[in-house]
């Protein structure tokens, strides 16, 4: 049986699920800035994959055991203790970057953070930047 996506695009709207998912105003205010933001570097509007991403521009995958799907080019979750950022991709323009990133910790592909000012937001254009510009050489990207 062929394995389903556990972060597929769905129709819920962004605001609704930022209104009744985000616990505090600071992190309505970071995320809300944040999706401007990604939304201005990626010229991708914000869409929602799963019940808590928010995603911009969809890219479709193919790993090395052959599963396919479809994945937000950059995007991010409000969590409850921290963001989970997914706009990395380990090039090694994206390595250099993140020295100068800020406070954040990191998983194999995802940045953690407590709230946008912990962050470098220069760094963090070039950081979503790069990871759009392999995504969009190296995978059929809508």
């Amino acid at each position: 049986m062929a394995r389903q996506n556990k972060t597929e695009w769905t129709n819920e709207n962004v605001n609704e699920f930022i209104n009744t998912f985000v616990q505090t105003e600071q992190k309505k205010i970071d995320t809300y800035k944040l999706i401007e933001l990604m939304s201005k570097w990626s010229g991708y509007e914000a869409l929602m994959w799963g019940p808590t991403i928010i995603g911009f521009g969809k890219y479709h995958y193919t790993t090395k055991s052959g599963h396919e799907g479809d994945a937000p080019i950059i995007g991010f979750s409000p969590r409850k203790p921290k963001f989970s950022l997914y706009a990395y991709i380990p090039t090694e323009e994206n390595d250099k970057l993140l020295n100068d990133l800020g406070k954040f910790t990191i998983g194999k592909v995802c940045i953690y953070f407590s709230k946008l000012s912990d962050l470098n937001l220069e760094v963090l254009e070039k950081l979503c930047k790069e990871t759009i510009r392999f995504t969009q050489e190296n995978y059929k990207c809508d």
